[in-house]
Protein backbone atom coordinates (compact mmCIF):
# COMPACT_ATOMS: atom_id res chain seq x y z
CA UNK A 1 0.00 0.00 0.00
CA UNK A 2 2.72 2.63 0.62
CA UNK A 3 4.73 1.56 -2.51
CA UNK A 4 1.77 1.98 -3.99
CA UNK A 5 0.75 5.68 -3.05
CA UNK A 6 4.53 6.54 -3.42
CA UNK A 7 4.11 6.24 -6.86
CA UNK A 8 0.90 7.83 -7.43
CA UNK A 9 3.03 10.74 -5.78
CA UNK A 10 6.37 10.06 -8.44
CA UNK A 11 3.45 10.36 -11.31
CA UNK A 12 1.83 13.63 -9.95
CA UNK A 13 5.18 15.13 -9.42
CA UNK A 14 6.25 14.32 -12.30
CA UNK A 15 3.35 15.73 -14.32
CA UNK A 16 3.52 18.98 -12.01
CA UNK A 17 7.22 19.25 -13.15
CA UNK A 18 6.65 18.49 -16.56
CA UNK A 19 3.58 21.11 -17.01
CA UNK A 20 6.15 23.66 -16.85
CA UNK A 21 6.34 24.55 -13.57
CA UNK A 22 9.74 24.82 -11.70
CA UNK A 23 8.76 23.67 -8.45
CA UNK A 24 6.21 22.62 -6.08
CA UNK A 25 5.50 26.17 -3.35
CA UNK A 26 3.10 28.17 -2.15
CA UNK A 27 2.43 31.77 -3.71
CA UNK A 28 2.31 33.67 -0.25
CA UNK A 29 6.15 35.56 -0.50
CA UNK A 30 5.53 36.27 -4.08
CA UNK A 31 4.45 39.43 -6.01
CA UNK A 32 5.45 41.44 -9.01
CA UNK A 33 7.26 44.74 -10.27
CA UNK A 34 6.08 46.34 -13.47
CA UNK A 35 8.99 47.26 -15.64
CA UNK A 36 7.20 50.07 -17.48
CA UNK A 37 9.46 51.00 -20.57
CA UNK A 38 9.62 47.47 -22.08
CA UNK A 39 6.20 45.87 -21.17
CA UNK A 40 7.42 43.33 -18.80
CA UNK A 41 7.22 41.91 -15.19
CA UNK A 42 9.25 40.29 -13.00
CA UNK A 43 8.20 37.32 -10.62
CA UNK A 44 9.61 38.48 -7.17
CA UNK A 45 9.86 36.56 -4.41
CA UNK A 46 10.16 38.11 -0.94
CA UNK A 47 11.73 35.38 1.60
CA UNK A 48 15.38 35.50 -0.43
CA UNK A 49 14.44 38.73 -2.06
CA UNK A 50 15.00 37.25 -5.21
CA UNK A 51 13.64 37.41 -8.89
CA UNK A 52 12.49 34.62 -10.44
CA UNK A 53 11.54 35.62 -13.99
CA UNK A 54 10.42 38.23 -15.97
CA UNK A 55 7.37 38.07 -18.68
CA UNK A 56 7.16 39.78 -21.35
CA UNK A 57 4.38 40.95 -23.70
CA UNK A 58 1.99 42.95 -21.37
CA UNK A 59 1.90 46.20 -23.61
CA UNK A 60 1.96 49.66 -22.33
CA UNK A 61 2.30 50.02 -18.47
CA UNK A 62 3.14 53.17 -18.22
CA UNK A 63 0.63 53.69 -15.17
CA UNK A 64 -0.15 49.66 -14.45
CA UNK A 65 -1.57 48.15 -11.68
CA UNK A 66 -2.12 44.69 -10.51
CA UNK A 67 -4.89 42.67 -8.05
CA UNK A 68 -4.91 38.98 -7.35
CA UNK A 69 -6.83 36.08 -7.29
CA UNK A 70 -8.22 34.94 -4.58
CA UNK A 71 -5.78 32.06 -4.31
CA UNK A 72 -2.49 34.16 -4.95
CA UNK A 73 -1.35 32.42 -8.16
CA UNK A 74 -2.73 34.76 -10.93
CA UNK A 75 -1.96 38.31 -11.41
CA UNK A 76 -4.46 40.93 -13.27
CA UNK A 77 -2.63 43.74 -14.59
CA UNK A 78 -3.98 46.68 -15.77
CA UNK A 79 -2.42 48.45 -18.89
CA UNK A 80 -2.38 52.02 -19.78
CA UNK A 81 -3.38 50.91 -23.38
CA UNK A 82 -6.57 48.91 -22.43
CA UNK A 83 -4.40 45.64 -22.11
CA UNK A 84 -6.04 43.37 -19.41
CA UNK A 85 -3.31 40.36 -18.84
CA UNK A 86 -3.90 37.47 -16.85
CA UNK A 87 -0.80 35.65 -15.39
CA UNK A 88 -0.06 32.59 -14.21
CA UNK A 89 2.91 33.36 -11.13
CA UNK A 90 3.87 29.98 -10.84
CA UNK A 91 4.36 28.71 -14.63
CA UNK A 92 5.97 32.14 -15.29
CA UNK A 93 3.75 32.91 -18.24
CA UNK A 94 0.81 34.88 -19.66
CA UNK A 95 -2.66 33.02 -19.41
CA UNK A 96 -4.70 35.10 -21.04
CA UNK A 97 -4.31 38.68 -22.55
CA UNK A 98 -7.38 41.11 -23.79
CA UNK A 99 -7.61 44.64 -25.22
CA UNK A 100 -10.80 46.01 -23.81
CA UNK A 101 -10.07 49.56 -24.33
CA UNK A 102 -8.48 52.32 -25.46
CA UNK A 103 -7.21 53.72 -22.35
CA UNK A 104 -7.64 52.34 -19.30
CA UNK A 105 -6.01 53.40 -15.00
CA UNK A 106 -6.56 50.61 -13.15
CA UNK A 107 -8.79 48.22 -12.17
CA UNK A 108 -10.11 45.73 -9.37
CA UNK A 109 -11.59 42.15 -8.45
CA UNK A 110 -14.79 41.76 -6.69
CA UNK A 111 -15.01 40.17 -3.02
CA UNK A 112 -15.92 36.57 -3.92
CA UNK A 113 -12.93 37.31 -6.57
CA UNK A 114 -15.38 36.10 -9.45
CA UNK A 115 -15.34 39.45 -11.28
CA UNK A 116 -12.35 41.83 -12.62
CA UNK A 117 -13.40 45.54 -13.37
CA UNK A 118 -10.96 47.64 -15.24
CA UNK A 119 -11.96 51.69 -15.06
CA UNK A 120 -11.30 53.26 -18.82
CA UNK A 121 -10.41 56.76 -20.10
CA UNK A 122 -11.22 56.29 -23.28
CA UNK A 123 -14.22 55.09 -23.95
CA UNK A 124 -14.75 56.62 -20.34
CA UNK A 125 -16.31 53.54 -18.25
CA UNK A 126 -16.29 50.71 -16.77
CA UNK A 127 -15.90 46.87 -17.77
CA UNK A 128 -16.61 43.78 -16.03
CA UNK A 129 -15.04 40.42 -16.68
CA UNK A 130 -15.12 36.95 -15.97
CA UNK A 131 -12.41 36.50 -13.84
CA UNK A 132 -11.71 32.70 -15.02
CA UNK A 133 -11.73 33.36 -18.34
CA UNK A 134 -11.54 37.50 -19.46
CA UNK A 135 -15.07 36.76 -21.24
CA UNK A 136 -17.01 39.96 -20.89
CA UNK A 137 -19.35 40.21 -18.45
CA UNK A 138 -20.80 43.95 -18.12
CA UNK A 139 -20.17 47.34 -19.83
CA UNK A 140 -20.90 50.68 -17.32
CA UNK A 141 -20.68 53.92 -19.79
CA UNK A 142 -19.81 57.01 -17.69
CA UNK A 143 -22.15 58.90 -19.29
CA UNK A 144 -23.50 62.24 -17.58
CA UNK A 145 -25.10 65.73 -18.06
CA UNK A 146 -27.25 65.11 -21.18
CA UNK A 147 -26.16 61.20 -21.80
CA UNK A 148 -23.85 62.69 -24.97
CA UNK A 149 -20.51 62.70 -22.81
CA UNK A 150 -18.46 60.14 -21.28
CA UNK A 151 -16.04 60.56 -18.16
CA UNK A 152 -12.44 59.57 -17.59
CA UNK A 153 -12.87 56.99 -14.61
CA UNK A 154 -10.61 56.95 -12.00
CA UNK A 155 -10.46 55.28 -8.36
CA UNK A 156 -12.16 52.30 -9.02
CA UNK A 157 -12.18 49.63 -5.80
CA UNK A 158 -13.95 46.69 -4.59
CA UNK A 159 -16.45 46.82 -1.85
CA UNK A 160 -18.45 44.46 0.45
CA UNK A 161 -21.58 43.12 -0.99
CA UNK A 162 -19.91 42.59 -4.79
CA UNK A 163 -19.83 46.24 -5.04
CA UNK A 164 -17.53 48.14 -7.31
CA UNK A 165 -17.21 51.66 -6.22
CA UNK A 166 -15.22 54.70 -8.53
CA UNK A 167 -14.92 58.00 -9.46
CA UNK A 168 -15.77 60.57 -12.56
CA UNK A 169 -12.94 62.88 -13.33
CA UNK A 170 -14.83 65.36 -15.32
CA UNK A 171 -18.18 64.70 -14.28
CA UNK A 172 -17.12 65.01 -10.73
CA UNK A 173 -19.59 62.20 -9.37
CA UNK A 174 -19.23 58.92 -7.57
CA UNK A 175 -20.90 56.02 -8.32
CA UNK A 176 -21.68 52.21 -7.00
CA UNK A 177 -22.26 49.11 -8.96
CA UNK A 178 -23.99 46.59 -7.04
CA UNK A 179 -22.99 43.47 -9.01
CA UNK A 180 -24.14 40.68 -7.24
CA UNK A 181 -26.17 40.07 -10.28
CA UNK A 182 -23.09 40.70 -12.68
CA UNK A 183 -25.77 41.25 -16.21
CA UNK A 184 -27.55 43.48 -14.72
CA UNK A 185 -25.53 46.34 -12.38
CA UNK A 186 -27.84 48.03 -9.98
CA UNK A 187 -26.22 51.84 -10.21
CA UNK A 188 -26.64 54.42 -7.57
CA UNK A 189 -24.87 57.83 -8.88
CA UNK A 190 -24.02 60.79 -6.84
CA UNK A 191 -23.51 64.08 -8.41
CA UNK A 192 -21.80 67.51 -7.26
CA UNK A 193 -19.22 65.59 -5.06
CA UNK A 194 -16.40 67.97 -5.65
CA UNK A 195 -13.90 69.14 -8.90
CA UNK A 196 -12.56 66.72 -10.74
CA UNK A 197 -12.31 63.74 -8.45
CA UNK A 198 -8.32 62.48 -9.34
CA UNK A 199 -8.40 59.25 -7.54
CA UNK A 200 -10.15 57.13 -4.72
CA UNK A 201 -9.45 54.74 -2.10
CA UNK A 202 -11.62 52.28 0.91
CA UNK A 203 -10.56 52.07 4.25
CA UNK A 204 -9.04 48.79 4.73
CA UNK A 205 -12.95 47.66 6.74
CA UNK A 206 -14.52 48.61 3.40
CA UNK A 207 -16.75 51.25 5.62
CA UNK A 208 -15.43 54.54 3.76
CA UNK A 209 -14.96 55.42 0.20
CA UNK A 210 -12.74 58.78 0.04
CA UNK A 211 -11.97 60.64 -3.20
CA UNK A 212 -9.07 63.13 -3.58
CA UNK A 213 -10.14 66.70 -5.58
CA UNK A 214 -7.90 67.90 -7.57
CA UNK A 215 -9.83 71.33 -8.94
CA UNK A 216 -10.32 72.12 -5.38
CA UNK A 217 -9.12 71.51 -1.53
CA UNK A 218 -10.64 68.99 0.19
CA UNK A 219 -11.86 65.55 -0.23
CA UNK A 220 -15.46 63.11 -0.98
CA UNK A 221 -16.22 61.09 1.45
CA UNK A 222 -18.58 58.50 0.98
CA UNK A 223 -20.39 56.20 3.78
CA UNK A 224 -20.78 52.61 2.19
CA UNK A 225 -22.82 51.32 5.09
CA UNK A 226 -25.12 54.67 4.90
CA UNK A 227 -24.90 55.72 1.12
CA UNK A 228 -28.43 57.05 1.71
CA UNK A 229 -26.44 60.31 3.40
CA UNK A 230 -24.75 60.77 0.22
CA UNK A 231 -21.13 62.28 -0.29
CA UNK A 232 -19.95 64.88 2.40
CA UNK A 233 -16.77 67.50 1.74
CA UNK A 234 -13.79 66.85 4.25
CA UNK A 235 -11.18 69.29 4.32
CA UNK A 236 -12.40 71.71 2.54
CA UNK A 237 -9.70 74.43 1.92
CA UNK A 238 -6.93 72.86 3.90
CA UNK A 239 -4.51 74.85 1.40
CA UNK A 240 -6.73 78.74 1.88
CA UNK A 241 -4.51 81.10 2.02
CA UNK A 242 -1.74 79.88 0.44
CA UNK A 243 -0.48 80.37 -3.30
CA UNK A 244 -1.01 76.82 -4.94
CA UNK A 245 2.42 75.25 -6.49
CA UNK A 246 2.55 73.68 -9.96
CA UNK A 247 1.91 69.94 -9.87
CA UNK A 248 4.57 67.46 -11.75
CA UNK A 249 3.06 64.68 -10.86
CA UNK A 250 -0.46 63.64 -9.10
CA UNK A 251 -0.67 62.11 -5.71
CA UNK A 252 -2.21 58.78 -5.16
CA UNK A 253 -5.12 58.03 -2.92
CA UNK A 254 -4.73 53.75 -3.49
CA UNK A 255 -3.43 53.72 -0.06
CA UNK A 256 -4.81 54.47 3.07
CA UNK A 257 -2.47 55.04 5.51
CA UNK A 258 -3.76 54.74 9.20
CA UNK A 259 -2.50 54.47 12.06
CA UNK A 260 -3.86 55.17 15.64
CA UNK A 261 -7.33 56.02 14.88
CA UNK A 262 -5.87 58.85 11.98
CA UNK A 263 -5.56 58.70 8.68
CA UNK A 264 -2.44 60.47 6.30
CA UNK A 265 -2.93 61.59 3.19
CA UNK A 266 -0.47 63.37 0.27
CA UNK A 267 -1.98 67.41 -0.12
CA UNK A 268 -2.31 68.30 -3.77
CA UNK A 269 0.30 70.82 -4.49
CA UNK A 270 1.52 71.36 -1.29
CA UNK A 271 4.93 70.06 0.96
CA UNK A 272 2.40 68.44 3.10
CA UNK A 273 1.13 65.41 4.54
CA UNK A 274 -2.18 65.81 6.07
CA UNK A 275 -3.33 64.02 9.42
CA UNK A 276 -7.20 63.08 9.45
CA UNK A 277 -9.31 62.25 12.13
CA UNK A 278 -11.33 59.52 11.23
CA UNK A 279 -13.93 59.46 14.32
CA UNK A 280 -15.09 62.98 12.69
CA UNK A 281 -13.49 63.27 9.58
CA UNK A 282 -11.82 66.48 10.80
CA UNK A 283 -8.07 67.84 10.09
CA UNK A 284 -5.72 66.44 13.10
CA UNK A 285 -2.34 68.33 12.21
CA UNK A 286 -0.16 68.68 9.17
CA UNK A 287 3.66 67.25 8.41
CA UNK A 288 5.96 69.38 6.61
CA UNK A 289 7.81 67.12 4.31
CA UNK A 290 10.82 67.39 1.27
CA UNK A 291 8.46 67.81 -1.67
CA UNK A 292 4.76 67.07 -2.68
CA UNK A 293 4.13 63.95 -1.90
CA UNK A 294 2.65 61.01 -3.71
CA UNK A 295 2.31 57.86 -2.09
CA UNK A 296 1.68 57.96 1.57
CA UNK A 297 1.98 54.57 3.14
CA UNK A 298 1.68 53.46 6.57
CA UNK A 299 3.73 50.19 7.81
CA UNK A 300 1.32 47.25 8.16
CA UNK A 301 1.44 47.87 12.42
CA UNK A 302 0.71 51.13 12.17
CA UNK A 303 4.04 52.87 13.34
CA UNK A 304 5.98 54.32 10.34
CA UNK A 305 4.21 56.35 7.31
CA UNK A 306 6.68 56.31 4.49
CA UNK A 307 6.12 58.82 2.01
CA UNK A 308 7.80 59.62 -1.78
CA UNK A 309 7.68 62.99 -3.70
CA UNK A 310 6.68 64.27 -6.96
CA UNK A 311 9.52 65.87 -9.30
CA UNK A 312 12.33 67.36 -8.63
CA UNK A 313 12.49 65.75 -4.75
CA UNK A 314 11.49 62.74 -6.74
CA UNK A 315 15.20 60.79 -4.98
CA UNK A 316 13.70 61.47 -1.78
CA UNK A 317 11.62 59.05 0.87
CA UNK A 318 10.85 60.01 4.52
CA UNK A 319 9.30 58.15 7.00
CA UNK A 320 7.50 59.35 9.82
CA UNK A 321 6.78 58.03 13.45
CA UNK A 322 2.92 57.73 13.66
CA UNK A 323 3.33 58.54 17.66
CA UNK A 324 5.26 61.59 17.79
CA UNK A 325 4.45 62.93 14.09
CA UNK A 326 8.12 63.75 13.42
CA UNK A 327 10.02 62.19 10.50
CA UNK A 328 12.29 59.84 11.66
CA UNK A 329 14.08 59.31 8.55
CA UNK A 330 15.18 60.51 5.33
CA UNK A 331 16.56 58.15 2.56
CA UNK A 332 17.82 58.87 -0.45
CA UNK A 333 17.80 55.98 -2.41
CA UNK A 334 17.89 57.53 -6.03
CA UNK A 335 16.89 59.08 -9.11
CA UNK A 336 12.76 58.87 -9.76
CA UNK A 337 11.51 56.86 -6.58
CA UNK A 338 7.90 55.42 -8.36
CA UNK A 339 6.83 53.25 -5.85
CA UNK A 340 7.12 51.42 -2.23
CA UNK A 341 5.25 47.65 -1.25
CA UNK A 342 5.96 46.43 2.20
CA UNK A 343 6.16 43.19 3.05
CA UNK A 344 3.74 41.66 4.79
CA UNK A 345 4.26 42.12 8.19
CA UNK A 346 6.04 44.85 7.78
CA UNK A 347 9.80 43.89 8.26
CA UNK A 348 10.99 45.27 5.40
CA UNK A 349 9.68 47.88 2.18
CA UNK A 350 10.98 47.75 -1.78
CA UNK A 351 11.34 50.34 -3.44
CA UNK A 352 11.45 51.02 -7.28
CA UNK A 353 14.09 53.03 -8.09
CA UNK A 354 13.16 53.88 -12.10
CA UNK A 355 16.17 55.73 -13.51
CA UNK A 356 18.58 53.56 -11.60
CA UNK A 357 17.00 50.51 -13.07
CA UNK A 358 16.97 48.70 -9.82
CA UNK A 359 14.46 48.03 -7.26
CA UNK A 360 16.04 48.01 -3.30
CA UNK A 361 14.90 46.52 -0.50
CA UNK A 362 15.11 48.20 3.38
CA UNK A 363 14.91 47.41 6.69
CA UNK A 364 12.15 49.43 8.43
CA UNK A 365 13.70 49.02 11.56
CA UNK A 366 17.50 50.11 10.79
CA UNK A 367 17.00 51.88 7.44
CA UNK A 368 19.81 49.77 5.92
CA UNK A 369 19.45 48.85 2.64
CA UNK A 370 19.37 44.75 2.74
CA UNK A 371 19.25 43.78 -1.44
CA UNK A 372 19.15 45.65 -4.77
CA UNK A 373 17.44 43.64 -7.69
CA UNK A 374 18.36 44.78 -11.10
CA UNK A 375 15.07 45.65 -12.97
CA UNK A 376 14.58 47.03 -16.42
CA UNK A 377 12.85 50.80 -15.17
CA UNK A 378 10.84 49.50 -12.61
CA UNK A 379 7.23 50.99 -11.16
CA UNK A 380 4.81 49.58 -9.12
CA UNK A 381 5.54 46.86 -6.97
CA UNK A 382 2.69 44.49 -5.42
CA UNK A 383 2.65 41.66 -3.58
CA UNK A 384 0.16 38.51 -3.14
CA UNK A 385 -1.42 39.18 0.08
CA UNK A 386 -3.18 41.98 -1.60
CA UNK A 387 -5.36 39.23 -2.48
CA UNK A 388 -6.71 39.45 1.14
CA UNK A 389 -7.32 43.21 1.38
CA UNK A 390 -10.54 44.96 0.48
CA UNK A 391 -9.62 47.68 -2.18
CA UNK A 392 -6.13 46.38 -3.62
Amino acid sequence: MLARSCLWLSILAFTWLASGCVSLRGTGDLGVVIERATGSVQVVETTRRISLARITGLGDLSHASVVYSRDGRYAYVFGRDGGLTRIDLLRARIDKRVVQAGNAIGGAISQDGQLIAVSNYQPGGVKMFDAATLDPVADIPATYGDGSRRSKVVGLVDAPGRRFVFSLYDAGEIWIADMRDAKKPVLTKFANVGKQPYDGTVTPDGRYYIAGLFGEDGLALLDLWQPERGVRRVLGGYGRGAQPLPVYKMPHMDYWAQADGLAYVPAVGRYEVLIIDQRGWKEAGRIAVAGQPVFVIARPDGRQVWVNFAPPHNDTVQVVDAMTRKIVQTLKPGKAVLHMEFTPRGEQVWISVRDENRVDVYDTETFTKVASLPALNPSGIFFTPRAHRIGQ
